[in-house]
C-alpha cells in the first residue's frame, strides 16, 4: 500500500514537471544561438579542447541569473520591464530601452544571417531561406498561442542535441578532453583572453532576463511549483552547456589539429565535410539552422515583450492582434527591419554584429544591477528576497559578468 501512494505521488510530481517544463530550457537554449554557435566553434578551432574548461562557471553564472528571474516573475506577476518601470522612473527606462532596442535588432539580423549561411551549405540562396523562414515564425507567433509555440520551442532546444552526433563523429580525444578540463595549457595573451570572455560573455544577454521572467508569467506559475521551477532552469543550464561543450569538441577534434582557422560558424560546417565527412558536415550546418531560427523566433519575441511592457502597452502570444497592437507590430518590424538588413548587398553584417555587442556589453550591468535590487526589495518581494549567500553570489557573479563586458569593450582600445 505504502509503496503504491510513493509510487502514484512520483509519477504526480512527474506530470507537475512536465506540465511546468518549458521557460528554463528554452531560455538556456537560445543562448545556443547562431552568435554563440560561432564563439564555440572558433574556440575549439583555435584553442582545442584547451577553452573547455570556461563552461563551468558559465553554467553556474547562467543558474544563478535565471533563478532569480523566474522567483521575481512569480512572485510579482510582473515583467522586469514593468518593475524597472514602476521602480526607476519612465526617462531612464526610456533610455535603457532604446538601447536594447537597437541592439536587439542587430541581433535578429545576425540570426537571420545564421539562416542564409547554414542553408548556403545546402545550395539554398539567402534570397529563398531568409524570408520564408521570416514568414514561417511570423505565423508560428501571430497566429498560434503559448502553448503552441513552447512546443515548437521544446523541440528546438532537443534539436540543438544533433551537435553531440556532430562531434562524435570527428572522433574526439577523451582523455585529453579530461586533462584539457582540469590542467588547460595554453598562453594567455590577448586573443586568448578576448576569446574567454567571449564564451562566459555569450551565456548571458540583457534581453535574455526579461523574456525568462515574462514566460514564467506567461505560463501562470506559481512559488507551491518552485521546486519543479528550479529543476526546469537547471536541465536548460545543463542542456545549454552539454551543446556547446559538443560544438567545442567536434571543432578541436577536426579543425584544430589540422590548422585550419575559420571566422564564423558556417566556416566549421564547411570544413567538417574533408575531415569528418559529409554527414558530420550537414549535421553541424542544420544545428546552426535550428539555432539560429530559434533565436529569430524568440528574440524579437523577447524584445516586443519588454519594449511593451516598460511602456504599458499589452503584451503576449495569447492576446489577438487587436488587443495587444504595439506587441505584434514592433514583433513584426523587428523581423522585416532583420530580414531587410540581411538581404541588402554586401550588408556590413560584422558591423553589426559588433556594434549589437558592444551595446549589450554597455547595457548589461544596468538590466543586472536593477534585476538584483530588485528582487532584495521586501515591498516587491516580501519574503522571498535573496539570502544572504544568494546575494554574495549574485553580486560576485554580476561584478564577473560587468567586468568580463567591460573589458571585451576596452580591450580593442588598447591594441
Amino acid at each position: 500500500m505504502a509503496f503504491a501512494m510513493r509510487r502514484k505521488s512520483i509519477w504526480r510530481n512527474v506530470a507537475l514537471f512536465l506540465a511546468i517544463l518549458g521557460p528554463g530550457i528554452i531560455t538556456g537554449s537560445v543562448d545556443n544561438d547562431a552568435g554563440g554557435i560561432t564563439t564555440y566553434s572558433v574556440a575549439g578551432a583555435l584553442y582545442g579542447y584547451n577553452l573547455i574548461w570556461t563552461l563551468i562557471p558559465s553554467f553556474l553564472v547562467l543558474i544563478i541569473i535565471q533563478e532569480m528571474n523566474a522567483r521575481m516573475g512569480i512572485v510579482t506577476g510582473k515583467g522586469l520591464a514593468d518593475l524597472i518601470r514602476e521602480n526607476a522612473g519612465v526617462k531612464i527606462t526610456f533610455f535603457i530601452f532604446i538601447g536594447l532596442l537597437v541592439a536587439d535588432i542587430g541581433n535578429t539580423t545576425t540570426e537571420f544571417a545564421g539562416v542564409a549561411g547554414s542553408l548556403e551549405i545546402f545550395s539554398v540562396s539567402k534570397y529563398i531561406s531568409v524570408p520564408i523562414v521570416a514568414v514561417m515564425i511570423w505565423v508560428m507567433v501571430v497566429r498560434g498561442n503559448y502553448k503552441i509555440a513552447e512546443r515548437i520551442f521544446l523541440v528546438f532546444s532537443v534539436a540543438l542535441l544533433m551537435y553531440v552526433v556532430s562531434a562524435l563523429m570527428g572522433k574526439p580525444h577523451w582523455q585529453e578532453i579530461g586533462h584539457s578540463v582540469i590542467h588547460p595549457e595554453m598562453k594567455m595573451n590577448t586573443r586568448s583572453i578576448e576569446m574567454i570572455i567571449g564564451i562566459i560573455g555569450t551565456t548571458i544577454a540583457p534581453w535574455m532576463q526579461f523574456y525568462m521572467q515574462s514566460s514564467v508569467i506567461e505560463k501562470g506559475l506559481k512559488m507551491r511549483q518552485y521546486k519543479f521551477i528550479l529543476l526546469d532552469i537547471i536541465i536548460g543550464c545543463l542542456a545549454t552547456v552539454v551543446v556547446a561543450f559538443f560544438i567545442m569538441v567536434a571543432c578541436a577534434s577536426t579543425l584544430h589539429i589540422n590548422n585550419i582557422v575559420i571566422n564564423e560558424a558556417k566556416d566549421a560546417a564547411m570544413a567538417l565535410k574533408p575531415l569528418a565527412g559529409a554527414i558530420s558536415s550537414q549535421v553541424f550546418a542544420f544545428g546552426l539552422f535550428i539555432a539560429s531560427i530559434f533565436s529569430a523566433t524568440i528574440l524579437p519575441l523577447a524584445t516586443a515583450f519588454y519594449v511593451c511592457e516598460a511602456f504599458g502597452f499589452e503584451a503576449g502570444i495569447d492576446k489577438k492582434w487587436n488587443e495587444a497592437p504595439q506587441f505584434y507590430w514592433l514583433y513584426t518590424g523587428i523581423i522585416v527591419l532583420g530580414v531587410i538588413i540581411i538581404l541588402i548587398p554586401n550588408a556590413p553584417l560584422i558591423a553589426i554584429t559588433l556594434w549589437s555587442q558592444i551595446i549589450n556589453g554597455l547595457l548589461l550591468p544596468v538590466v543586472l544591477v536593477c534585476m538584483i535590487l530588485l528582487v532584495n526589495n521586501k515591498k516587491i518581494m516580501g519574503k522571498h528576497v535573496n539570502k544572504p549567500i544568494q546575494n554574495i553570489i549574485g553580486w560576485v557573479s554580476i561584478a564577473i559578468l560587468v567586468g568580463l563586458s567591460m573589458t571585451l569593450i576596452l580591450m580593442p582600445l588598447f591594441k
